[in-house]
């Protein structure tokens, strides 16, 4: 993985845990139901790094196979990279 990949998911990393953490901190506030957004944003940016953006694509165009969507245009990538 690249750095850049790794600091998205850092960053995904840091969202949901900070949002979580106040979460707890204001347990019984109506503040703590503002903070669930922004923890959902941060799973997939945990989970998918830098291709959240393709992965959310794949996945409101429909496919089954989100992984497989992903993967194939990582080869698509690599082969037009190297076809040069």
């Amino acid at each position: 993985m690249t750095r850049r990949d790794w600091s998205w998911r850092a960053g995904g990393m840091l969202l949901t845990g900070g949002a979580s953490a106040l979460c707890v901190k204001l347990d019984g506030s109506a503040l703590a139901v503002m903070l669930l957004p922004p923890a959902l944003l941060g799973l997939p940016l945990m989970v998918h790094g830098r291709r959240v953006g393709q992965a959310i694509r794949a996945q409101w165009r429909g496919h089954a196979d989100t992984a497989m969507a992903i993967h194939a245009a990582r080869l698509r990538a690599v082969r037009a990279r190297f076809s040069r």
